[in-house]
């Protein structure tokens, strides 16, 4: 796996498996013990769903647990004026003729939708160690890429809305 994880990725990923396991568990543990009370398993929906959600609860922690001890913890050593981790970046699609704006993140809180960018994404690391008014070429393909123009790059902190993605 060896997720790229920042210090505060690792604080955000061991609050949800603390929460999960100090909070959730203990909930989905009493809903299926509620479930099995009502009776015939064979035709209890809510047990089964109750067990789901418990076995859910279960299997993401182990994920995150499993995800902290392999995770190589990384940090932003670009300069201000270079695209780097937790930089917003607003570049020129020359293609389109349109401006896009994008947050270079990890990959663990990479969302495209919110333009979070994860630095594993081709469009990620061609960006990397660019400065404003470079060219960069996107590969997208081996038969199709594109050309970036960097307009504007602003060093924006790690962001508490910036949530890790789930599985």
């Amino acid at each position: 796996m060896r997720e790229r994880l920042t210090k505060k990725d690792v604080e955000k990923i061991q609050q949800e498996i603390d929460h999960r396991k100090l909070v959730v568990r203990p909930e989905a543990i009493e809903a299926v013990k509620e479930a099995r009370a009502q009776g015939d398993l064979s035709e209890n929906f809510e047990y089964y769903a109750a067990k789901r959600d418990k076995n859910q609860n279960e299997s993401r922690i182990r994920y995150l647990e499993r995800m902290l001890k392999t995770a190589v913890i990384v940090e932003d050593h670009t300069a201000s004026d270079e695209v780097g981790l937790n930089k917003t970046v607003t570049v020129y699609i020359e293609e389109d003729d349109e401006c896009e704006t994008y947050k270079i993140v990890t990959s663990i809180r990479g969302n495209s939708m919110k333009n979070l960018i994860s630095i594993e994404s081709p469009l990620g690391k061609a960006l990397l160690h660019h400065r404003t008014g470079d060219r960069v070429t996107i590969p997208v393909s081996d038969d199709y890429s594109y050309d970036v123009v960097i307009r504007e790059i602003k060093d924006t902190a790690d962001d508490e809305n910036d949530d890790i993605r789930g599985f």
